[in-house]
């Protein structure tokens, strides 16, 4: 019970904060409430595909080949997959953390993962067409041609900045989730 407790301490804790700010302000904790249940459902919907794919991932995808593809020896062709990895994906940005953790404990270089997470977060396709159609193809094409080198820049920097023993921690997380 303890360990429950704990675990789920900052649930609690907010939890508690939103039954207090409900009595003393009562269309506020209420306005709260919708907004976490929004949220919650959100997930709801969003994270279910997420894991199947990451099922399907970890079982139909050897590791072997992640690495030939995507690992440390990967050079420019893990670094444009893990662009279109990143750029084909759907959903938000917590999607992507449980793809990356399965993408570590397949062996993907951690430059590659990072990346992936850029990727993810600001080249997506769909935005991109929207930017088109939107905001004009001269706009939509500098932002991605601005955004692909800085991510890629980015990965590499904090790459060299981490030491070895940082990254092993961070694999080694990876591999606890999936667990």
């Amino acid at each position: 019970m303890k360990a429950y407790l704990k675990r789920y301490r900052a649930f609690l804790i907010v939890a508690i904060l939103i039954a207090i700010l409900t009595i003393f302000n009562n269309q506020l904790g209420l306005k709260a409430i919708n907004i976490a249940a929004y949220s919650f459902k959100e997930m709801l919907l969003v994270i279910p595909p997420v894991f199947v794919l990451l099922g399907l991932l970890d079982v139909w995808v050897p590791r072997e080949t992640m690495i030939k593809y995507m690992g440390e020896n990967s050079g420019l062709k893990g670094i444009i997959l893990s662009i279109l990895i990143g750029s084909a994906a759907a959903g938000p940005l917590y999607g992507a953390f449980p793809v990356a953790a399965v993408f570590m404990k397949k062996g993907v270089k951690f430059s590659n993962v990072i990346i992936f997470i850029g990727a993810w977060s600001t080249t997506k396709i769909p935005m991109f067409l929207f930017e088109m159609t939107s905001l004009g193809a001269k706009f939509a094409f500098t932002r991605l041609l601005v955004d692909i080198p800085g991510i890629i820049i980015i990965a590499y920097v904090l790459s060299k900045l981490m030491t070895k023993g940082e990254i092993e921690n961070i694999y080694k997380s990876a591999e606890l989730l999936n667990k």
